[in-house]
């Protein structure tokens, strides 16, 4: 599902922003798009941890043909050395048992996270283990479609930023920060093109 303020956040982001005009120009009628399951994205997302977005993705084919049935009750279930044979470290392991435990004990209450604000909700989830700042903001953007999402550590968007707006030296977070001020109120939108500058394959979680 795609969000429904994609087109008009891409045609305000164009307006103000020729480097991003130019990305969507190139990537016209690609768009962020959600996997419909909270568990599921919040566990690409900790598998993704540390990693480029190809071995993420290596690992997570690994599991998935490992475990057709991905849920909570079949992470749990599952051998450690299976997982481990998948490409998962032992930390990642106890992470995914600890989101699992989260959902099988339905510590989360979804229904109020449509209600919750972008840091009260990353908040509530960072007291998962394992779940740090990104993963969370990972999960705002491509489960709940929150449309200004800026994730400052985010590799990737570091590296696009760096190679589009300041002639490929590093980036700090106070100028990410600045420079993202025009992409306001649609900082997700930004970075989805922004990294898609960095690998035509859309990232999914």
């Amino acid at each position: 599902m795609t969000p429904i303020y994609w087109n008009q956040a891409a045609q305000e982001l164009a307006r103000c922003d020729s480097t991003l005009q130019n990305l969507i120009e190139r990537y016209e009628g690609a768009a962020l798009t959600s996997r419909g399951c909270a568990f599921t994205t919040l566990a690409r997302s900790i598998v993704g941890q540390q990693i480029s977005v190809k071995a993420a993705e290596s690992v997570w084919q690994k599991i998935s043909a490992a475990m057709p049935a991905l849920t909570p009750n079949s992470i749990t279930a599952a051998e450690p050395h299976t997982l481990r044979a998948c490409g998962l470290s032992a930390r990642k392991i106890d992470y995914l048992h600890d989101l699992s435990r989260h959902f099988l004990q339905k510590s989360f209450d979804e229904n109020t996270w449509i209600r919750m604000d972008d840091q009260a909700l990353i908040d509530e989830l960072t007291q998962v283990k394992g779940i740090g700042r990104w993963t969370a903001e990972m999960f705002l953007i491509f489960y709940m479609q929150r449309p200004d999402v800026l994730p400052l550590d985010d590799i990737g968007l570091q590296r696009a930023i760096s190679q589009h707006y300041n002639g490929n030296l590093p980036v700090s977070k106070k100028t990410m920060l600045e420079l993202s001020k025009p992409w306001q109120p649609w900082r997700s939108v930004a970075t989805w093109y922004l990294w898609r500058s960095l690998d035509p394959i859309p990232v999914e979680y």
